[in-house]
């Protein structure tokens, strides 16, 4: 098996090569003077199993161009079997019509992938489950949740903990990490979004007056959402607030956002890679998942169990 790397996240990817003790595949992926991406492998993979690593995430389109031609690269070379390792998908969240004649984007993108030559889809946390219904290739959606929680029992288990989601369609999510720490209580922000990117917290459903609360979720953005949801607990009497979400998008003034915010911290994984601004960010604290999705590399190589890393 072979692992190459597009320019998104080389340090996650060298990362999980490290963890596989793998080198990452020799290549070149660099662009023209107009911009034009190209990809040129200096390695044989003819019957190779390639996972081409690329979070699409900012500049998403750029990054998911790279994605693209890697793999049409790859099949042109005769590679046995594509995977397409993304640890974030971008366009995620255009997953429905969400009022007449508007694009369901990430069905788009699934078929890009797949006609440019993708036999399989790994990810993780995908922004709604059914995206893996756009892919027509097997697509496996990996879980942050076991990193999290041993994040969480290792610096708060002393505290009285509960799990609270920042919006109704994340309180699936939410009741899973809550049911790995121990069944914790749950709770729900509810709030009303006037316009994308903007958000207004209109009242907290469940007790969180003497709890150490967990916000959880997948994608922050403008972090709007969550720093409102972190002061509406601190006003309810929560004793602090923790957010911790799988992709840190992090897009404009979100750091300073989150720096002067009621949260005691922000975790990410890197599952996008960071700006300098976010390593430098007081507040802001990163988890790796290369193991996690090393592991998931391995088994499917291996043709075992990726769900049993859930267990």
């Amino acid at each position: 098996m072979k692992i190459l790397a597009g320019n998104s996240n080389r340090p996650l990817a060298q990362a999980i090569a490290d963890y596989l003790d793998l080198p990452l595949t020799d290549a070149a992926v660099r662009r023209f003077a107009d911009e034009e991406v190209f990809v040129e492998i200096h390695e044989n993979v003819r019957g190779e199993d390639v996972f081409v690593l690329q979070s699409t995430a900012y500049p998403a389109n750029d990054n998911l161009m790279e994605l693209l031609i890697c793999i049409d690269a790859l099949k042109r070379s005769s590679a046995r079997r594509i995977t397409a390792v993304l640890p974030y998908f971008g366009y995620a969240r255009q997953d429905r019509k969400p009022g007449p004649r508007t694009p369901i984007s990430a069905k788009l993108v699934a078929n890009l992938i797949t006609t440019a030559g993708a036999d399989r889809v790994l990810s993780m946390d995908l922004h709604a489950g059914q995206i893996q219904g756009f892919f027509d290739i097997p697509t496996d959606n990996l879980y942050a949740a076991p990193v999290m929680s041993a994040d969480i029992r290792s610096r708060f288990s002393a505290k009285n903990l509960m799990v609270v989601s920042p919006d109704v369609g994340g309180v699936v999510r939410a009741r899973a990490l809550a049911k790995r720490l121990d069944n914790a209580p749950l709770a729900i922000v509810d709030k009303r979004r006037e316009r994308a990117g903007e958000s207004e917290v209109m009242n907290i459903i469940g007790d969180v007056s003497g709890r150490f609360c967990i916000l959880v979720d997948d994608i922050v953005d403008s972090a709007g959402t969550l720093c409102n949801a972190a002061a509406a607990l601190m006003e309810a009497g929560a004793e602090g607030v923790a957010a911790y979400v799988s992709h840190g998008v992090l897009s404009g003034g979100a750091v300073a956002r989150v720096e002067s915010s009621a949260l005691t911290e922000l975790v990410i994984t890197d599952s996008i890679g960071v700006p300098q601004a976010v390593k430098d960010a007081a507040k802001i604290r990163l988890l790796t998942i290369a193991p996690l999705f090393a592991e998931a590399v391995k088994r499917i190589a291996d043709e075992t169990s990726v769900s049993s890393l859930f267990d």
